[in-house]
């Protein structure tokens, strides 16, 4: 399991992911769920992944070799992240790897009782057109943030969610939202042993077509650290300020 998360705002993208992979409580390792991609200067994508490792890898490896690829040799006809003209393309390609990739090994893991299904985030922009972020599922169908639902998760995502619900919203700096999808990734840490640091960040400026922060976060990071007690604090802090209850409050009543 792991946990990425990215967000659309009106001055850009942010995305983030653990590191974590487990294959069971005695095979816990680290591989990076995040993979970017520039094939030429007027684009730039970055893909997120979750899911079956062996599925995500092969995916990963299939838009390398398709980007090495001659034009005229492109698999299928079909327009790799070289060609395509919006980022709803590039999305659709993405999902048609992930389909064919499951679909090699089908039959061999349904018979083992595994599963190859993978999600992926996409962020990016091409040219122009405008930033976007969207995200994959197994089937190959996707689903855009949109400024009324600006974030989107694959993985162990219901940890994470309250305070990209509480606090977030699209008119965020890029480095709040940072800060916001970071800590979303800490309390998701605390909540399940299958995620866990490194995590990854990166930060996109809408129409700069680069990454004008990447950012890795090790277990023993000392902001790492601060990030957990600055909010543990602040959520005591909170639970004290919040009403009385009925019971509480009848002492006073009666002495009144």
């Amino acid at each position: 399991m792991t946990y990425c998360i990215g967000y659309w705002l009106e001055k850009g993208l942010v995305l983030a992911s653990d590191s974590r992979t487990n294959a069971g409580v005695d095979y816990i390792s680290a591989y990076s769920k995040m993979h970017v991609f520039q094939p030429s200067s007027d684009r730039l994508f970055v893909l997120l992944a979750a899911g079956s490792l062996a599925t995500t890898q092969a995916v990963v490896n299939w838009i390398r070799r398709d980007l090495d690829r001659p034009a005229e040799l492109e698999h299928g006809g079909s327009r790799d992240l070289r060609h395509c003209d919006y980022l709803f393309e590039a999305t659709a390609y993405v999902g048609r790897v992930s389909v064919a990739v499951q679909k090699e090994n089908e039959a061999e893991l349904r018979a083992a009782g595994a599963s190859g299904a993978a999600s992926f985030l996409l962020g990016g922009q091409i040219g122009s057109e405008p930033h976007g972020l969207y995200l994959i599922y197994p089937q190959g169908n996707a689903i855009m943030a949109t400024p009324e639902t600006p974030y989107l998760q694959i993985g162990e995502s219901k940890y994470g969610k309250p305070p990209l619900d509480n606090v977030g919203h699209t008119h965020l700096s890029l480095e709040d939202a940072a800060r916001l999808c970071l800590i979303s990734e800490v309390l998701t840490q605390r909540s399940n042993l299958s995620v866990g640091p490194p995590f990854e960040l990166v930060v996109i400026p809408a129409g700069s077509l680069r990454i004008a922060q990447k950012l890795r976060i090790e277990a023993d990071d000392p902001d790492l650290r601060a990030m957990i007690e600055i909010w543990s604090e602040a959520q005591r802090e909170a639970l004290h300020r919040l009403p009385q209850l009925p019971w509480e409050r009848q002492p006073e009543a009666e002495a009144s």
